[in-house]
């Protein structure tokens, strides 16, 4: 008689994670780039956009850090032997959310250049989220199978969002 052993089931890959990470990490990072940048206050020094650059890179960097290690804390087991890969791994995979805040690092490194000034940096960056927020917004909804009109308007809803903190900053300013 054959002896049967029983054989742990894998679960399918997870294909559509690295999407996901994508476009969350890009709605994200627009979003946290566009509050960062609609924060900044001198309070009564002079603007330094070099320095607001490198507070907005820094923010990208830590930002991604504690997701992904939060990430991996969430889904760790008790089995596992590779911790310290596997969260280095999930902060790595943050990228997205860095690379969304790059076009505001680039307006306030533009100011810094002389290119144009802090307040115009400002603006550029706004304007840039508010376009890349409508732009996740219809990746995201096409992505999940939604026509073109329905995409649109869910593009119009995160764009809702940069213009929240666009009026927040006028307000705030």
């Amino acid at each position: 008689m054959s002896e049967s052993r029983s054989v742990p089931v894998q679960p399918p890959p997870r294909r559509a994670e690295p999407l996901q990470r994508l476009l969350f990490g890009g709605v994200y990072g627009s979003v946290l780039a566009s509050a960062l940048v609609a924060a900044l206050g001198h309070e009564g020094r002079p603007p330094d956009p070099g320095y607001d650059a490198l507070w907005v890179a820094l923010t990208a960097a830590a930002s991604a850090a504690a997701h992904g290690y939060a990430h991996s804390i969430a889904h760790r087991t008790s089995d596992d032997k590779h911790v310290t890969p596997s969260a280095v791994r999930s902060v790595l995979m943050e990228w997205p959310l860095v690379a969304a805040m790059v076009p505001t690092m680039f307006a306030l490194f533009g100011a810094y250049a002389e290119w144009w000034g802090e307040d115009g940096a400002v603006d550029v960056a706004l304007t840039i989220n508010m376009v890349a927020l409508f732009g996740w917004g219809v990746w995201a909804a096409r992505v999940a199978g939604r026509r073109w009109a329905a995409s649109f308007r869910v593009g119009g809803v995160d764009v809702l969002i940069g213009l929240l903190i666009v009026i927040a900053n006028m307000l705030i300013h």
